[in-house]
């Protein structure tokens, strides 16, 4: 009686492994990047949660970036000049935070990664 094997080769799971590896490296890189962001994120709605009457734009950026400290947000990933208010139509007033993150990858290969936050604030802004 024949007995038909059935599995996976050793070169198929050199392959399968080297895949793997590869998609395991890729994302080591990348979550450090997007956890950071999830911290942006957070002490951007704690800013705006927080109310802004008679604060000016730099007295809210300094209060962001201290927040920014605190949810282990790099100094160098994010300027006071990516933090901006805009006006809306209504009257009511947007705070925006715009930043794009260079993650090396290998080589001469970076992933850049453009993120983008923006919460409604509560109160008016000094201008």
């Amino acid at each position: 009686m024949k007995t038909k094997q059935s599995g996976v080769t050793l070169i198929g799971f050199l392959v399968i492994l080297l895949v793997v590896g590869f998609f395991g490296f890729m994302a080591m890189k990348l979550v450090p990047a997007y956890s950071e962001y999830m911290g942006v994120a957070k002490a951007v709605n704690g800013v705006a949660s927080e109310g802004v009457s008679g604060k000016s734009l730099d007295e809210i950026r300094r209060n962001l970036m201290y927040k920014f400290s605190m949810q282990y947000v790099d100094d160098k990933t994010i300027a006071p000049t990516d933090i901006t208010i805009s006006r809306n139509a209504g009257g009511t007033n947007t705070l925006n935070v715009t930043y794009d993150k260079d993650v090396p990858f290998m080589y001469n290969i970076d992933f850049l990664l453009h993120f983008q936050k923006s919460a409604q604030l509560q109160g008016n802004v000094n201008e």
